[in-house]
C-alpha cells in the first residue's frame, strides 16, 4: 500500500470510527412485561409517557460528549428533528484519542455533521479536500453501508437513524431492573432520575442507561457506560429547546463525493 492511499484508508476509517462513536449504544429488544413486577410497573409507565412526550416534540437541541477507550474522545452541539425521518446539524470535535490524533495529522480535527434521511453527510477539511478533488463533503448513504461493511455497516446505518432522544427512554425500557433513583437538579431545573442496565445482543457485554426527565417529561440528560476493545465507553448527552426549528440542507451535488467511490478509488491506488 503506497503512502498516499494508506494516508487515505486512515482518513475514512476515522471517519467511520467517529459516526460509530456517535451511535455507539444500540438498541435492545423491549423484555416480556411478564417480567416486571410490583414497583416496576408504575416505573415501566413513566418511562412510557416520557418516551411519548419526547418523541411528540419532534425536535430539540443537544450538546454531547463521547468517549471509546483509547481511540476517542469527541464532543458534539447542534439540533436534531425526528418527526419523520431522522435529520439535524451537528458540529463535531475531535478532543482525544488514536483516532483525533490521525485526524489532526490529516489537517482536521472538527467537522460539521449532516443528518438527512438518504444518508449521513460530514465536511472534511480543506487540507483534506485537496485528496478528493476539491470536494468537501464525504455522503455516507445509508443503503451503502451494509455492502461496504456487512451486517455491521447495517447495524450502523440503523443506529444512526435512531439517535433522536426519546430512543434513549426506548433502550432503558428495556431493561429488567430499571428504577426511579431519585430527585435531581440538572441545568437549574428540577429532574426525575432513572436507571437500568441493557444488553444489545448475546454478544455484547451490560450497559448502564441513566436518564433524567423534567417536569414536562421531556429527557433533559442522558449517560450511557459500557465497555469496547479498546476500554470504557461514556456517552453523556443534554438536550433542551425542544420543538426548535431545525432546516437541513443537502450538500451541494458538485461538492460532494461518495464514501463507496472514494474506497474504489483507494483500492486501485
Amino acid at each position: 500500500m503506497t503512502s498516499t492511499r494508506a494516508r487515505r484508508s486512515a482518513f475514512w476509517i476515522a471517519l467511520l470510527t467517529a459516526l460509530t462513536a456517535l451511535t455507539a449504544c444500540t438498541s435492545a429488544d423491549r423484555p416480556d412485561e411478564a417480567e416486571r413486577t410490583g414497583p416496576a410497573r408504575a416505573v415501566t409507565a413513566a418511562l412510557r409517557t416520557v418516551e411519548r412526550s419526547t418523541g411528540q416534540a419532534e425536535s430539540a437541541r443537544v450538546r454531547s460528549t463521547t468517549t471509546m477507550g483509547s481511540t476517542l474522545s469527541m464532543k458534539a452541539d447542534g439540533t436534531l428533528a425526528w418527526a419523520d425521518d431522522l435529520t439535524g446539524i451537528l458540529t463535531i470535535t475531535y478532543t482525544g484519542g488514536t483516532t483525533a490524533e490521525a485526524m489532526r495529522r490529516l489537517g482536521t480535527t472538527s467537522m460539521e455533521a449532516r443528518y438527512l434521511p438518504d444518508a449521513y453527510y460530514a465536511r472534511i477539511g480543506e487540507a483534506f479536500s485537496a485528496k478528493t478533488d476539491g470536494k468537501h463533503w464525504i455522503k455516507y448513504a445509508y443503503d451503502d453501508l451494509d455492502d461496504l461493511a456487512g451486517s455491521a455497516g447495517a447495524d450502523l446505518a440503523d443506529q444512526m437513524r435512531g439517535t433522536a432522544p426519546h430512543t434513549s427512554v426506548k433502550r432503558l425500557l428495556s431493561s429488567t431492573d430499571v428504577r426511579k433513583v431519585g430527585e435531581e437538579t440538572v441545568g437549574g431545573e428540577r429532574t426525575t432520575h432513572y436507571s437500568g442496565t441493557v444488553r444489545a445482543d448475546a454478544g455484547t457485554p451490560e450497559q448502564t442507561v441513566d436518564i433524567w426527565v423534567n417536569g414536562r417529561d421531556l429527557l433533559v440528560k442522558k449517560v450511557e457506560k459500557g465497555r469496547t476493545a479498546t476500554g470504557r465507553l461514556t456517552q453523556t448527552a443534554y438536550y433542551s429547546d425542544y420543538g426548535v426549528k431545525t432546516r437541513v440542507e443537502k450538500p451541494p451535488a458538485g461538492d460532494t463525493v461518495d464514501l463507496k467511490e472514494l474506497l474504489k478509488d483507494s483500492a486501485g491506488r
